[in-house]
């Protein structure tokens, strides 16, 4: 098997017509920038391996900024990302660098936030997805939130689906371990 698994499909007979989840699976965490590329869902041929991709490329922003945005300009492709856009991300780790991680299965407040391995992202549609020629609105998973979140996929020339915007890095539950409620 290679560095990471394909795509895993749930039972399309047990969701509504027009509607689908697919778990996108990582065997393991890349290291870097190269290893983020060479990632089988890397090829953004689908609308489901983009916004997974774009969760893994947010998760490394933590540990190593400047590598983290190299991997939302990789899933970001020929879009140009204006400064404010990079403000709001380093604003959202201001007090918390845990919401990317809650996307991953087993990933939830009472674990602060670890998860599980292999780690999973459920990336879902509904019927309404598609409703925009060439873009798509896809649903993340979050353990920390009672909805779905969701990103906004763009299709280009090349046949790869890009992110054009996010909507993912918005507040959940805090760590049970730092809320001062709990």
């Amino acid at each position: 098997m290679g560095l990471f698994d394909n795509i895993g499909r749930n039972s399309a007979a047990s969701q509504p017509k027009g509607s689908k989840s697919v778990d996108v699976v990582f065997s393991r965490l890349p290291e870097t920038l190269e290893e983020f590329r060479a990632l089988p869902q890397a090829a953004l041929s689908t609308p489901f391996e983009t916004a997974a991709m774009t969760v893994l490329a947010l998760c490394f922003y933590p540990q190593d900024p400047d590598l983290s945005m190299e991997m939302f300009r990789f899933v970001s492709g020929p879009r140009t990302i204006n400064p404010s856009e990079y403000l709001f991300i380093k604003d959202r780790f201001r007090d918390s660098d845990y919401v990317p991680r809650s996307y991953f299965k087993g990933a939830v407040p009472g674990n602060d936030y670890k998860p599980s391995e292999p780690y999973t992202v459920t990336v879902s549609e509904n019927p309404y997805s598609y409703e925009n020629e060439g873009y798509a609105k896809m649903f993340l998973t979050s353990g920390g939130a009672d909805n779905p979140r969701f990103v906004m996929l763009r299709k280009a020339k090349d046949g790869k689906w890009y992110l054009w915007e996010q909507f993912i890095l918005v507040g959940i539950r805090p760590c049970e371990g730092s809320d001062p409620w709990a």
